[in-house]
């Protein structure tokens, strides 16, 4: 067992999470891998068992089914030597929102929401009686900009953001961190799995350059880490517009454009 503990990654199969797993892998630390597909997990854990000497456990589950999610927070809860959560798993569906049913939309938050939200509950606790610990979640930059189109896959993505920021304002005083990571558009199986073709995008990065830049970020203790985004100020300066406009949101009357005429 790796003295520096255990990393919890979901989603990790292929795309992003498998390059956390390596990525942690080589910087020491044990893993725990989730996700799906088995089969492609074993190939990675086996890869990364020779090169690298950690330990690699896997667990095979489907956060969007209960007992599966139930699996993954109990050993969230119970493994003391899980340090680092990875909230990495996450889906887009096809088409826009008048091509998503009922169903293709619950799943989608279920996985990108809900899902998020139960691990970061399962592990929290643990994390601020400790007095350590980190949660890193995979939102997006179309959390930021409905104009993509991406309407539900976008607000679950802002869902992520947002809960990122509240966790750090109640935990990181406890001495636990968290970060959000957006990507824009990124070299991954999401693509092609919601029927989109990503070599006709503008701009793709790729998926090691990605989690390198978001791993800058980490070690950096940022909160929110944009890789794509070249002016820091930009974001600094959205926040400082954000927080500017609060003190004027806590307000007794309504603001006076709203008020009838005398």
């Amino acid at each position: 067992m790796s003295t520096k503990g255990s990393v919890l990654i979901t989603g990790a199969s292929s795309g992003i999470g498998a390059v956390y797993a390596d990525r942690f892998a080589r910087r020491g630390y044990d893993l725990v891998l989730v996700a799906r597909d088995a089969a492609r997990m074993e190939a990675l854990a086996r890869r990364l068992r020779t090169e690298t000497g950690v330990n690699v456990d896997l667990m095979p589950a489907d956060l969007t089914d209960p007992a599966g999610l139930a699996q993954v927070e109990a050993r969230l809860r119970d493994d003391a030597a899980i340090g680092i959560l990875v909230n990495n798993a996450g889906a887009a569906a096809h088409g826009g929102f008048l091509d998503q049913g009922p169903n293709d939309v619950a799943k989608l938050i279920s996985l990108n929401a809900i899902a998020v939200t139960r691990l970061a509950s399962a592990v929290a606790p643990r994390f601020a009686k400790a007095g350590t610990g980190s949660i890193i979640s995979i939102g997006s930059v179309v959390g930021l900009a409905p104009e993509l189109g991406m309407t539900v896959y976008g607000a679950t993505k802002a869902f992520v953001l947002f809960l990122t920021q509240g966790l750090h304002v109640e935990l990181g005083s406890k001495g636990v961190y968290v970060q959000a990571v957006l990507p824009a558009a990124t070299r991954t199986e999401i693509w092609e799995r919601s029927g989109r073709d990503v070599n006709s995008l503008p701009a793709v990065m790729e998926v090691e350059e990605l989690v390198d830049a978001a791993l800058a970020g980490f070690d950096a203790r940022e909160t929110v880490t944009i890789p794509s985004l070249p002016k820091e100020e930009q974001w600094t300066a959205l926040e400082a517009a954000r927080a500017a406009m609060l003190p004027n949101l806590l307000q007794v009357h309504a603001a006076p454009r709203y008020r009838p005429a005398s």
